[in-house]
């Protein structure tokens, strides 16, 4: 019997909250949060996780970085700086019968918890992987994860939501996942 904190594919989905260009020239660690944002998409391809995207006012910052809209479904624009404003967000998390979902993007302070907030209200569990969030100031990004755990998020990292919705060696994908890892263990020497 698994934990009721614990990831399970089948129940999860991963939404990837305003990485835009003009945004991310200015985020510490860019890069590697990009890299395991990607990580994050890849393997929730894999295995049947759902991913949606939303971009913050694209007109003014930008579209979303190339690395990732590749990788990304539709994604709808918003002002509001909760991703839950947009209603297919939250619809969509229903409809798939997904309760348990994996945040990631920018910034930590402020559309990340947001978003967490209204996720948490509604009834979801939120995880926020700390190597795929990002905010330009470190004491914002870190007081957030602290008040979102204190809320009731789950603190994680990419690598752990890959394993946690793996469940097992035995898992058909495992071998595709693995190197997945290895790949972007490579990327971050």
């Amino acid at each position: 019997m698994p934990h009721p904190t614990q990831l399970l594919a089948n129940e999860s989905a991963l939404l990837v909250i305003d990485v835009q260009e003009k945004l991310m020239v200015k985020i510490a660690g860019a890069a590697a949060q990009v890299r395991n944002i990607a990580f994050l998409c890849d393997v929730a391809n894999l295995l049947g996780v759902p991913v949606s995207a939303t971009e913050q006012y694209p007109k003014g910052l930008g579209p979303t970085v190339p690395e990732l809209a590749a990788r990304l479904p539709k994604r709808p624009d918003k002002l509001a700086f909760s991703s839950c404003a947009v209603p297919s967000v939250i619809e969509g998390f229903r409809t798939e019968k997904r309760s348990r979902i994996v945040l990631a993007g920018i910034e930590t302070h402020v559309c990340v918890l947001n978003t967490a907030l209204d996720l948490l209200a509604a009834g979801f569990r939120v995880y926020l992987p700390v190597d795929a969030l990002g905010a330009r100031s470190t004491l914002d990004h870190e007081t957030a994860l602290r008040r979102l755990e204190h809320l009731g998020a789950t603190l994680t990292t990419a690598e752990t939501c890959a394993f946690e919705w793996l469940g097992g060696a035995s898992h058909p994908n495992f071998k595709q996942v693995s190197k997945l890892v290895q790949e972007r263990m490579q990327a971050l020497d």
